[in-house]
């Protein structure tokens, strides 16, 4: 029987467009669809089952795969098969995770997956700015409880002119590479680096990816209208008691305040509050908490969150006892490590990062083999997060998602930067010694002063912030916040990471978790930001003022020698004979480069 297929066709506005297909594939899955544009297709497939998790979150994954047979390869490697994810396929997956998840009801707990393949492959798409959308089309046409249909798109900026999901070879000559992800009426997500721009540069960029934005949840709308949109699934909801929480509130609110205006550190408040949690807790009998005890636990939560809110909305004052555009004290050392290339601590309240600086030749540059680009690296930063960083002991299974985003996020703060005639590749690894909120940005503040320990000719320093909004939506108050904690990431309307030099930004990332935010608060927000790394741009400076003159005598040294290209079959020598034995007597490492 020959398939119906349904199709909506988004028009890009210069000659491009996106075609959103459905009904000729993975007809199973409980909604799919086969978004293309140019020669690039990417299939998305989602399923929930109807059983609720026994747990209190949303099991949702997200996976985004490139297959090498999209651009007609092979896997490198012994097992010619595709195996763990790349690095830029699990940056994709965190794009998308982090747009969707929001928007699920937060008593869902069903398991749920979304599955984005790249099958196949156009030199000039970039997949990852439309796997948002084939993500939201996708759950737009099962019966999934999902608030609203949303989309991503990258804006890129040449010439003065912005430019919507640019092809790879034309952010070479951008000075803007975002991705935004939004509904049709509010930005959810930013990410993205730049070539030091104004915050307003940036947000009229966000205000042009938007309005595409809308265009593309328009069409999937249409795109299920046309289908027949399923009814909403029932699902069992987590119960409420209204008068067993107003009941907590009372019990915990007062209390909660006064701890949280304490001004205690963060084990001490932590104590404080599960003091408090207990104390409630004991009022009840057994057989109540058995009974009833998960929700006593939840209404705790939510005085604990508006005590703490509502102390900083209409007092002014945090956790900490700071104010709301206060950092953090700051120390910070360089050297400190003897035999590295360059290294440097930076600390700030209770997060501290150790970062060090390996120097080596263009042997030593990342390669990056991608079904959708292939190419090396020769700056780039690793970001790792073990347990004790936060006082816990838990499993430790290798590189995490949240590792290899927040380490893309600083590798692109400071990668500007590097001079464009580096003789070296350039390594730099920060270890989380500390953690008490914005352990990434901590990692950009001691990346920069290791590098300019390390002798690398910074063009400028690069600081990192990462602030925090706290809003009330009928009232219209609003606090933006420097420099937050872990407990204010958690407890905030919105998480935005912002680096820079003293010119302007170079990375950020955005998370938005409220709606109808207007762009006057984020034009604040980011001007209250680029304060706060002024500020510490000055601490950083004041440790260490310019890169050091030269690199450390450990260091490898770089010598460039010019040889006619008949003589390069003689330096080599049969079977590399003749380079080998000049390499083991000289003990040097001889790279053969053509101009």
């Amino acid at each position: 029987m020959i398939p119906k297929v349904f199709r909506e066709v988004i028009d890009l506005g210069d000659g491009r467009e996106i075609s959103i297909e459905t009904g000729k594939l993975a007809k199973q899955a409980h909604g799919s669809v086969v978004v293309q544009s140019g020669k690039c297709m990417l299939l998305c497939t989602v399923v929930s089952n109807y059983q609720q998790s026994d747990v209190d979150f949303l099991p949702l994954t997200v996976d985004y795969r490139e297959k090498f047979a999209a651009s007609g390869r092979y896997p490198g490697g012994f097992f010619k098969r595709e195996a763990r994810p790349s690095d830029g396929e699990v940056l994709t997956m965190r794009l998308v995770d982090r747009v969707l998840r929001p928007l699920f009801p937060k008593d869902y707990h069903a398991e749920t997956q979304v599955m984005i393949q790249l099958m196949s492959h156009d030199e000039d798409v970039m997949p990852d700015a439309m796997a948002g959308l084939a993500a939201s089309a996708a759950i737009q046409l099962s019966d999934f409880p999902f608030e609203c249909a949303i989309s991503e798109a990258r804006v890129g900026r040449i010439n003065g002119q912005f430019v919507i999901n640019p092809s790879r070879a034309q952010l070479e000559e951008s000075d803007i590479d975002m991705v935004i992800g939004a509904s049709a009426d509010s930005v959810m997500m930013v990410e993205g680096e730049m070539k030091e721009i104004s915050e307003e540069e940036m947000v009229e960029a966000i205000k042009f990816a938007h309005e595409h934005i809308k265009k593309q949840c328009e069409a999937q709308l249409r795109l299920a209208e046309a289908v027949g949109k399923k009814e909403v699934r029932e699902y069992e909801p987590e119960r409420e008691d209204e008068d067993l929480k107003k009941k907590i509130h009372d019990m915990a609110y007062d209390k909660v305040y006064a701890v949280a205006k304490s001004a205690s550190a963060k084990h001490e408040r932590s104590a404080a509050f599960s003091e408090i949690k207990e104390e409630i807790k004991a009022t009840f009998s057994e057989e109540e908490l058995a009974d009833f005890g998960d929700l006593v636990s939840k209404y705790y939560n939510k005085a604990e969150k508006a005590a703490v809110r509502d102390l900083t909305l209409n007092e002014g004052l945090r956790l900490d006892g700071r104010k709301t555009d206060e950092i953090r004290p700051i120390w910070c050392e360089v050297d400190y490590l003897p035999s590295t290339h360059g290294s440097a601590i930076f600390t700030r309240g209770e997060t501290q990062a150790l970062a060090t600086v390996t120097l080596g030749t263009s042997r030593e540059a990342n390669q990056i083999d991608m079904p959708s680009y292939e190419g090396e690296e020769t700056f780039y930063l690793h970001y790792n997060f073990p347990p004790f960083s936060t006082g816990e002991a838990r499993p430790i299974r290798g590189t995490s998602r949240r590792e290899v985003g927040h380490g893309n996020l600083a590798q692109r703060a400071l990668k500007g930067m590097i001079p464009a005639d580096c003789p070296y590749t350039v390594r730099v690894v920060s270890e989380v010694l500390e953690s008490n909120g914005s352990s990434s940005m901590a990692t950009v503040c001691s990346g920069t002063m290791a590098l300019m320990d390390a002798g690398v000719q910074l063009k400028k320093p690069v600081s990192g912030i990462a602030m925090g909004l706290i809003s009330d939506g009928e009232s219209g108050k609003y606090a933006v916040l420097s420099d937050i904690l872990g407990d204010e990431d958690h407890l905030g309307d919105m998480d935005f990471k912002v680096t820079g030099t003293a010119d302007g930004i170079t990375a950020c990332q955005m998370d938005i978790k409220v709606k109808g935010l207007s762009y006057e608060i984020l034009v604040n927000a980011l001007k209250q930001a680029a304060a706060g790394r002024l500020h510490i741009l000055e601490k950083l400076t004041d440790t260490i003022a310019k890169p050091n003159a030269d690199v450390k005598p450990h260091a490898p040294k770089m010598v460039t020698v010019t040889i006619p290209n008949e003589y390069i079959g003689a330096l080599i020598g049969p079977g590399g004979k003749v380079i080998q034995e000049l390499q083991k007597a000289t003990k040097t490492t001889i790279v053969i480069n053509e101009d």
